[in-house]
């Protein structure tokens, strides 16, 4: 029988991609901690010793974004000389200007609508302990405990990333780990076979081990499979802000609906839309209402209520996905003011969401359960 595989890949914040992503972020915070209602919308571009930051910033918050975005590349440890891209030689151009007042008229304050159209997507399910699925929760495991080793060994560098193949049977239950690839960045002095070793011993196999599996056991591992990774980061791929929106949510288990996340102020939906319905779909799974959820917003711009909201319980629910939907939305404000009431989203919180993910990290305000008990009740389970 032809093996039932998913998979999904995670990415070091060290990638290009991530380090845009990263500077992003953290020019975010730098101003939502001098200013709670900055409107920021940032987006960044690096390569080969440059670094261009572009987008749309209303703020009273007197910040450098240059500082931010060397703070930035520092910390994800790009300070190498040499390499083709660090903190302190990288040029730093800024293309800022101020948010659109068109789109102001519809999303200010007093209006509270949504700051676009659009639609996003919230899932859970029960394959893991912070009820994500394993595939993304597996990679983005390897891909933190690689960042670690990465800041623990100057053998290392920044840029690396990870994939992993989940073997599931008819029902959907997992039967096991197939393949396992991790690739990092090294410098030339790290011989192949002995760095090979050093993640198969220091990287995969702490991590399956954390969540049940023996390495021994995986069919396929693939470690750096072209050999040398010498050239990589900025340098090697030029890096976007918002191009790992997989990497960033589920992996592909569950839908997307397109929106980028980073350097997005809470009143931008795509961002705060996705977290409150990860909160909502945690919070059924969490309920014992299903097994696996899928919930999904629409928003029209400057519109406050969304326009749809859609649970997907895949069959496993205990109670119908129309009755989720209702409960939800007696429970729960979904309109951009209540969402970021709720899960308190002016505060410069979101630089960490770009190295270490968006979801499945215990202690994000829309990781909590809180709301479980009262869906529990509702629906009289």
């Amino acid at each position: 029988m032809e093996k039932r595989l998913f998979t999904s890949e995670c990415v070091t914040n060290g990638h290009p991609d991530k380090v845009a992503d990263s500077i992003s972020d953290a020019i975010l915070d730098a101003c939502l901690a001098q200013d709670p209602n900055s409107r920021v919308a940032c987006e960044t571009m690096v390569t080969t010793d440059f670094c261009l930051i572009c987008g749309e910033i209303t703020t009273k918050a007197n910040v450098d974004y240059a500082a931010v975005a060397r703070e930035a590349i520092r910390a994800i440890g790009y300070v190498y000389e040499g390499d083709g891209f660090d903190a302190d030689t990288v040029e730093i151009q800024c293309r800022i200007h101020t948010q659109s007042a068109d789109i102001a008229l519809g999303t200010n304050d007093e209006v509270g609508g949504a700051g676009d159209q659009g639609m996003m997507f919230g899932g859970a399910c029960t394959q893991t302990p912070e009820l994500m699925p394993l595939p993304v929760a597996l990679s983005r495991a390897l891909a933190n405990r690689l960042t670690a080793c990465i800041h623990s060994n100057d053998l290392l560098r920044a840029d690396g990333k990870t994939q992993v193949s989940v073997e599931y049977d008819e029902q959907g239950n997992v039967l096991g780990i197939d393949t396992v690839v991790v690739s990092v960045m090294h410098s030339k002095d790290f011989e192949i076979g002995e760095l090979r070793r050093y993640i198969r011993e220091g990287v995969i196999a702490p991590v399956l081990e954390s969540y049940g599996f023996d390495i021994a056991k995986v069919s396929n591992i693939h470690i750096n499979p072209t050999g040398n990774f010498v050239i990589g980061g900025p340098n090697g791929d030029t890096g976007l802000t918002g191009r790992k929106i997989i990497v960033d949510t589920y992996g592909g288990y569950f839908s997307h609906g397109g929106g980028a996340f980073s350097g997005k102020d809470p009143t931008k939906v795509d961002r705060s839309g996705a977290y409150i319905a990860r909160y909502m779909a945690k919070n059924l799974v969490a309920a014992g209402l299903a097994t696996q959820v899928q919930v999904q917003l629409a928003y029209a711009i400057g519109v406050a209520q969304p326009v749809s909201v859609r649970v997907d319980s895949y069959g496993t629910g205990v109670i119908s996905d129309e009755k989720m939907t209702e409960l939800l939305r007696k429970t729960v404000d979904l309109t951009p003011a209540g969402i970021i009431r709720k899960l308190d989203l002016r505060r410069p919180i979101y630089a960490p969401t770009a190295a270490v993910g968006h979801f499945g990290v215990e202690g994000r305000p829309w990781e909590e359960t809180d709301l479980a008990p009262i869906l529990k009740e509702l629906a009289g389970i």
